[in-house]
């Protein structure tokens, strides 16, 4: 990855065996492998001693734990982590990159809705207050599908904001404000047209005027102004019997599906697209092939208007003066600090730390550690200055464009409900050892970081950056392929397979704060 490492990945499907001799022409020429090196993992390219750096991305990735002669096999149980760097004496807003020329005439068919933002997908959402009326809601959701949307071609889909949520809990803690502000943002997010339709059970902490404070909502008619969001409370004594709770909010529905189903595509600017970027299941190729692609495809989207959000706190913790120093400004440089600084605190209340994170498929996939997964999850972000940091939950202003660092935990799921929180209308999502991750509020585009992958999961994955390391196309090739894709997916033109196949994932809200 960078002349002065003293180690590579083995590209070759398979790996390679114990005695190959590296050709000329690549990292190495000439070293003799001493042992069978899996796709993906690491090969000395020198000697070293005990204690020596192990340099990838010319970055420490860890400490040689004992001697290790060229053409070994570099695994993680030959390292130790190196120590995370302190939060104390950061380079702040000191890269000043030259102003790129914008990207202009791209656009997008979306839908307009009546605070400005956009939406790639026409959804009427049900927010539901507790998860108590989880398995209510998923029946008439059923319902809703089978009887009424049959009636409204134009709306895309009918969906539930199941969560874990809104009792149980200490509602009060400072932290609670977390879940909270993630659940009233997704429920406000772009792709469901201001319509607001809330369901709780009626004994909740989580009442819906805590949820949906006045203000906080779209005004769709003169019950809403008056009353607040429409609500279904299951517990109102109007209901009598399981059916007419079910009949309720399928009536309920009615409305919101005519005032969506009225709505029309239009031609958009792309800058009005808010992208949300993230990698699981990652291998040592994600910071090769897909990672750097997306990355490449994020500046194209900042250069064109757009927003684009980068995330996972544990995988970025160890490039933290890469952050930093992209920041627009000193203020956004401190606001990545503190958003890191409460998550190592958050990290020692459970007496864990960053090591934590990796899995045991990132390791099969060639990461020894964190800080070797943070210099591949970083490239994602692309190379355009950081102008915003958004908190846990927090949603997006209109003014607010360009990179965003959206603070989040690394967990897939977590991640993508706090993207979708912060206004999220289109994400990109990488993977290396393969997961069939998808978002029923939103499109997901992903991207495979190998061929064998590609070619496996062929109906599961919409982009092949493998055709990187087969040395079939470039980065900017990649980059290209992926933003026209996102236009047409945006548009409505081309679903991917998530959206196919109706593979979704369930909304798992971020609360650090005690249950009771």
């Amino acid at each position: 990855m960078h002349p002065d490492d003293n180690v590579a990945i083995v590209a070759n499907d398979g790996g390679l065996p114990a005695g190959t001799v590296l050709p000329p022409g690549v990292p190495g020429a000439g070293i003799t492998l001493r042992d069978k090196v899996p796709q993906g993992h690491k090969v000395a390219l020198q000697d070293m001693a005990e204690g020596d750096v192990v340099r990838r991305y010319n970055v420490p990735i860890g400490y040689a734990l004992k001697a290790i002669p060229a053409g070994s096999w570099v695994h993680e149980r030959l390292l130790q982590m190196p120590s995370a760097r302190a939060l104390e004496g950061l380079p702040m807003a000191t890269v000043k990159p030259p102003v790129p020329e914008p990207l202009t005439g791209y656009t997008f068919e979306g839908y307009r809705n009546a605070d400005g933002s956009v939406g790639t997908r026409n959804i009427l959402a049900i927010t539901t207050t507790v998860q108590c009326v989880a398995g209510v809601v998923a029946l008439a959701v059923r319902r809703i599908k089978d009887e009424l949307l049959p009636s409204f071609p134009h709306v895309d889909d009918v969906i539930g904001l199941e969560h874990t949520y809104g009792c149980g809990v200490a509602i009060d803690a400072p932290d609670a404000i977390i879940p909270i502000r993630t659940l009233r943002n997704i429920s406000l997010n772009p792709n469901f047209g201001g319509e607001v339709m809330v369901v709780s059970l009626g004994c909740e902490k989580l009442q819906p005027d805590r949820l949906l404070p006045p203000g906080s909502f779209p005004i769709t008619d003169e019950r809403d102004a008056a009353l607040g969001p429409e609500t279904v409370c299951l517990q109102a004594d109007e209901h009598v019997g399981f059916m007419s709770m079910l009949d309720h909010i399928v009536q309920s529905a009615r409305p919101h599906l005519e005032r969506l189903n009225a709505r029309r595509r239009e031609t958009i600017p792309a800058s009005e697209l808010v992208l949300g970027v993230q990698c699981g299941g990652s291998d040592a190729f994600s910071g090769v092939t897909a990672n750097p692609a997306v990355g490449f495809c994020a500046d194209l989207l900042v250069r064109a208007g757009a927003t684009v959000m980068f995330s996972e706190n544990t995988e970025v913790r160890d490039a933290v003066e890469q952050l930093t120093s992209r920041a627009a400004t000193p203020e956004v440089a401190q606001a990545i600090v503190r958003e890191l600084s409460w998550y190592d605190q958050y990290l020692d209340r459970g007496r864990v730390d960053r090591a934590a994170n990796t899995t045991p498929g990132n390791k099969a996939g060639g990461l020894s550690n964190i800080a070797e997964k943070a210099m591949g999850s970083i490239i994602k972000s692309g190379t355009a200055p950081i102008a915003h940091v958004l908190a846990p939950g927090e949603k997006l202003r209109r003014d607010q464009r360009g990179l965003v660092y959206a603070a989040t935990p690394a967990s897939d799921f977590i991640c993508g409900t706090l993207q979708l929180a912060a206004g999220m209308n289109l994400h990109v999502f990488t993977t290396g050892r393969g997961t069939p991750y998808g978002l029923a509020e939103c499109p997901v585009v992903k991207v495979a970081t190998r061929s064998d992958l590609a070619r496996r999961w062929h109906d599961l994955m919409d982009i092949n950056a493998g055709k990187i390391a087969d040395g079939e196309a470039t980065i900017e090739d990649l980059g290209w392929e992926m933003f026209h894709l996102l236009l047409d997916v945006a548009s409505g033109r081309k679903k991917t397979w998530a959206e196919q196949w109706k593979l979704h994932n369930a909304l798992v809200l971020f609360n650090p704060a005690p249950v009771t």
